[in-house]
């Protein structure tokens, strides 16, 4: 079975019949898929999202990047299998009609919460076509959600594009963020006091609004944003 053979396998429901047949015995324990995810997801979270290519992988692995190939077929699609690892710890609730916006809520802060364990993972999944049985697992779910709310068919397939376009952004940006701070040591990046000085200090007559508000514009703490932003999202659902 070639690599994309292997891929295409990966995405279809198990087979009984053919998990229970035997298999030929090797020498040795060669390097499984789960292992390249793992060992892919512990570069991640010491060295960064930007820090693993097939190479670095294999180096970490102790063996040569035509091993890798073996199990996956390129950076894409090792990229889809990380995505549905993280994917697979989510906790998808029973769809309620009357907790629904909670529910959603609920499954974008879990997919927050994973994506940020893993600085800048969140980058793998832009521009993604989901086919990992996971990732599917988890739109299935919010799907589920969201039409048990009342939303309609078409509003609720967008928005769960859209909602997990802006985790993935929210999460990236973090990431970019505590590099720059890390790399530029420019801590007024993330330092909301600086900023706020900064806005402050622009002159009044060209940026009076700026200014003005220059709290406003520089207010939160932790994920306030993020929390005001899916509300606002899942509010104008709810109002269509």
């Amino acid at each position: 079975m070639n690599p994309r053979e292997r891929r295409a396998a990966r995405h279809q429901l198990p087979n009984p019949e053919a998990e229970a047949a035997p298999r030929p015995r090797r020498r040795k324990a060669p390097i499984t898929v789960e292992q390249v995810i793992d060992t892919a997801l512990g570069v991640i979270a010491t060295e960064g999202y930007e820090a693993l290519t097939m190479r670095r992988l294999a180096g970490a692995l102790d063996t040569g990047p035509a091993s890798l190939y073996a199990h996956v077929v390129n950076k894409a699609d090792l990229d889809e299998l990380l995505i549905g690892r993280l994917c697979a710890e989510l906790v998808l609730p029973e769809p309620d009609p009357a907790a629904w916006r909670e529910q959603i809520r609920g499954v974008c802060t879990q997919v927050r919460d994973q994506y940020l364990k893993y600085p800048g993972i969140s980058r793998a999944a832009l521009a993604m076509a989901p086919t990992d049985l996971e990732t599917l697992r988890v739109s299935e779910g919010m799907l589920a959600i969201l039409l048990a709310g009342g939303v309609a068919p078409q509003a609720a397939a967008w928005a769960i594009d859209t909602l997990l376009l802006y985790v993935a952004a929210y999460c990236l940006e973090i990431s970019i963020a505590k590099q720059r701070k890390v790399h530029d040591e420019a801590d007024w990046v993330i330092d909301t006091d600086e900023l706020q000085r900064r806005l402050t200090a622009l002159p009044a007559e060209t940026f009076p609004h700026t200014t003005r508000y220059a709290a406003e514009l520089t207010a939160g703490e932790g994920h306030d944003r993020f929390d005001f932003t899916l509300a606002l999202m899942i509010d104008g659902l709810a109002h269509r």
